[in-house]
């Protein structure tokens, strides 16, 4: 059931994209409660599979997989409609990468995505349910913003005209916070990484298979 939850996110971000490329203003307004739900599920996919007794490696990877492609292809999608500067996917992109290299390492050797979080620092930023919340909060809140943003132009005209501006800078100051807490979320994970000394040993097996 939880996979099947986690699959259903990517058909609905499939649903958003199409609507954003193709359907008509009238029809952008979706992406508001669109963009919440994807994002709600998020967190019901692993609360599914921890109340069912369903969690598993392959679970715990397609669900990394999934905010991963998730976050990628609407940062993407923006920055191709014009909605945001190039740099704010290569930073999601290069950051995502790097961090779901190290937890996938985590999750090969039994441990989870956030339980391999050690110092209470870590554990509170990158696991901890309040800044996870805000996180997932403001993400798609300005996901659905910056979607909505062409249609509001075109059906209020008038109101556009006189608070686009304002619109556009809350838009745009939300996704800098975006940005901001997405590589603050990082960086526990890659000091932690660093801080393991087993990292650095020589580990023949390892060596022989990156050739």
């Amino acid at each position: 059931m939880a996979n099947l939850i986690t699959l259903t996110r990517l058909m609905l971000l499939a649903v958003l994209v199409a609507i954003a490329y193709r359907a008509a203003p009238a029809w952008q307004i979706v992406h508001l409660p669109l963009a919440a739900v994807i994002f709600l599920m998020d967190g019901l996919d692993g609360w599914v599979a921890r109340r069912r007794n369903e969690a598993t490696v392959f679970g715990s990877i397609f669900d990394i997989a999934a905010d991963r492609v998730v976050e990628i292809v609407l940062w993407l999608v923006l920055a191709d409609l014009g909605a945001v500067p190039v740099w704010v996917p290569i930073v999601f992109i290069v950051r995502g990468n790097i961090v779901d290299a190290i937890r996938y390492a985590a999750i090969s050797k039994g441990e989870t995505a956030f339980g391999m979080m050690q110092r209470r620092w870590a554990r509170f930023l990158v696991s901890g349910r309040f800044l996870r919340t805000v996180y997932a909060i403001l993400k798609s809140w300005t996901f659905a913003l910056l979607l909505i943003l062409p249609a509001l132009a075109v059906l209020a005209p008038a109101w556009w005209q006189t608070a686009g501006t304002t619109v556009t800078a809350v838009a745009m100051a939300m996704t800098w916070g975006t940005v901001f807490l997405c590589l603050l979320r990082g960086v526990p994970v890659v000091a932690e990484f660093l801080a393991d000394r087993r990292v650095f040993a020589k580990d023949d097996d390892a060596l022989a298979g990156a050739g």
